[in-house]
């Protein structure tokens, strides 16, 4: 019978002994330690991570930026096509009428002095 209240005795203060572990583990001065642990363990890797967020953000904003000016250059030049047709349109102009004077020069050489020889292609002996 001693033995049986040594043993009752025993599991009591074992209980006793261990509900006190468990409060002492979960207590909220504990449970802030370990938290800082957390986060002194994990900070670093998360500071690494938005260093490197922010970085491909800011390349990524250029990249974007790029991309808008590249396509604000295309549409300034799809909108320049007019004036390159009028363009081209006057230069065949110019250059027409640039064939018309030509030839009517050729004719008023021809017709402005018709007393004067025509060049034949004979050699004239001036005087020798």
């Amino acid at each position: 019978m001693e033995d049986q209240e040594m043993q009752l005795k025993v599991r009591r203060v074992s209980d006793k002994f261990t509900e006190s572990m468990y409060v002492l583990a979960n207590e909220p001065s504990v449970a802030l330690y370990r938290l800082q642990e957390h986060v002194r363990r994990s900070l670093p890797e998360l500071v690494q991570h938005k260093t490197d967020m922010q970085s491909w953000e800011e390349q990524s904003q250029g990249a974007i930026y790029s991309v808008e000016y590249a396509c604000s250059a295309v549409r300034s030049m799809a909108k320049s096509s007019v004036y390159f047709k009028n363009i081209d349109s006057l230069l065949r102009q110019a250059i027409s009428m640039r064939e018309q004077i030509s030839i009517s020069q050729g004719r008023r050489k021809r017709t402005v002095d018709p007393g004067m020889p025509r060049d034949t292609g004979e050699k004239h002996n001036s005087g020798l």
